[in-house]
């Protein structure tokens, strides 16, 4: 039994020091003024927008989670420098980190020029952008049934233009407002349309 323990204690050790892609960008003034997101090789992601937060967590979609440590691949697990140098307007500083275990690199920039980076930023960007649409939707459901359709039809957007991210989530939130005769049969619809086109992407099971 103590070996058993052992072995199931090593295990948790190891799946703790994984493998992570961890992107931060500080940019006062701007809204949100901090970010945080930690994406773990199981696809486990931690966003937060003040340090102070406790973080939402949940699941990011196997291709987001391959595309991102790909990237990080390529960029050299952020060992080398991926500042611009030029001259350009202040973005807030953003850095790049890789921690596996022991083994740990960063890298802070204004402004690349380096392909990679860029694509790397933008996919962190769709994850900050998914949550706060999600949480838009959230709070009209709560507080606002006619701010339902402004809400989901700003999902639908980002869904058409593939920029939306950790799809399972919004599942059971589209799910209510098709189901709930309270909202107006326009977000009820396309509430349900996103749901659908969703499970078929995901091949999550019906509701």
């Amino acid at each position: 039994m103590k070996i058993l323990l052992l072995l199931t204690a090593a295990g948790l050790a190891i799946a703790a020091d994984g493998p992570k892609v961890i992107f931060t960008k500080s940019f006062p003034g701007s809204q949100p003024a901090y970010v945080s997101v930690v994406v773990e090789r199981s696809g486990a992601v931690e966003y937060k927008e003040a340090k102070e937060d406790d973080p939402e967590k949940f699941q990011l979609e196997a291709s987001a989670v391959t595309a991102i440590f790909d990237l990080a691949e390529k960029l050299g697990h952020f060992k080398g420098p991926l500042e611009s140098g030029l001259k350009v307007a202040r973005m807030g500083d953003k850095t790049f980190r890789w921690e596996n275990g022991s083994d740990t690199s960063q890298a802070t920039f204004n402004y690349s020029q380096d392909e990679n980076a860029k694509a790397l930023q933008d996919w962190f960007e769709r994850i900050g952008e998914s949550l706060r649409l999600l949480d838009a939707l959230k709070q009209a459901i709560k507080h606002d049934r006619l701010g339902v359709n402004d809400a989901v039809l700003h999902i639908d957007a980002q869904w058409g233009q593939k920029r939306l991210t950790g799809l399972a989530q919004f599942l059971p939130h589209l799910d209510r407002v098709a189901k709930d005769q309270v909202f107006i049969n326009m977000a009820r619809e396309r509430a349900d349309r996103i749901a659908a086109e969703i499970r078929v992407a995901t091949k999550a099971p019906a509701e």
